[in-house]
């Protein structure tokens, strides 16, 4: 049964008769300043020991020699090694999306500290991340055995980048006609909007919080699957390009002018993508 939200974020003057503020009109709990600092933090450390992984992967690529035979054929990759290729994106996918996420989870921690009384918000908080991560964690499974068939074509160079002209622009030109449609703009405001997100999907108990992470994890996805298929245009492990693409997705999702931003993006993509298809 769904929370009244009323209940789980009216100020605590109207137990002393004023006038509270709920969230149906626009004002959401707080975290105090403690508990804060704390998710901020402990999301920031796993950010960024996330980024430093990826740093020593494309290191590690880049100092191993290119022996002539890797050069001429991609042998299809064995057990251990789509474990580790999985793994590869998995660790990407949080350093690009975890920073983007930040204000739907200062937000799912401060409604769940205000329902639980505070004692057990931090529980009910990593269950809603779990759920999160579970749907990026199927996504990643999902572009580790793309990234392998496309291997197996000889489409991806053995540093992750695409050699195929028309892949690119069509990869391209996918993702810019995608800024426009209206699935996107759907998923982009549920990510934008944080406060109409917890107003309209929150549930109790830590059944419900796994639930929430869910839905919030498949409309993010929603909103950027086609943008990291752009990982197989610019090189999966070029490091610049996943924080530019991870960049503008923080740009469309906490920016004022984020819609108008994705638009803008889209256009480029669309423009990009056909320069590479006639020039290819």
């Amino acid at each position: 049964m769904r929370y009244r939200l009323r209940e789980l974020i009216v100020a605590p003057e109207m137990h002393q008769g004023h006038e509270a503020a709920t969230l149906s009109k626009g004002i959401s709990p707080t975290l105090p300043l403690r508990d804060r600092l704390f998710v901020i933090f402990g999301l920031a450390g796993v950010i960024a020991v996330s980024w430093v992984y990826l740093v020593i992967e494309a290191g590690r690529m880049g100092a191993a020699p290119l022996d002539m035979a890797a050069m001429v054929e991609m042998r299809p990759r064995d057990g251990m090694g789509l474990l580790l290729l999985f793994l590869m994106w998995a660790v990407m996918m949080i350093a690009m999306m975890l920073p983007s996420a930040m204000p739907m989870i200062l937000l799912q921690a401060a409604v769940a500290r205000k329902a639980a009384e505070g004692q057990s918000f931090a529980l009910s908080l990593g269950v809603f991340i779990a759920g999160y991560a579970v749907v990026w964690t199927l996504f990643s499974i999902v572009a580790t055995f793309i990234q392998a068939f496309l291997e197996r074509l000889a489409l991806l160079s053995p540093m992750m980048v695409g050699n195929s002209a028309l892949l690119g622009a069509g990869i391209l030109i996918a993702a810019g006609v995608y800024q426009m449609t209206p699935v996107k703009d759907v998923c982009l405001r549920q990510c934008q909007t944080p406060f109409a997100f917890v107003a309209t999907h929150w549930r109790p108990g830590l059944g419900g919080a796994f639930r929430m992470g869910l839905h919030h994890g498949l409309f993010c996805v929603g909103c950027c699957w086609v943008l990291m298929a752009l990982l197989f245009v610019g090189g999966v492990m070029n490091l610049l390009w996943v924080a530019a693409i991870a960049f503008f997705v923080l740009v469309e999702k906490i920016a004022p002018w984020g819609v108008a931003a994705g638009r803008l993006g889209g256009v480029c993509l669309m423009v990009a993508g056909l320069v590479v298809l006639v020039h290819g």
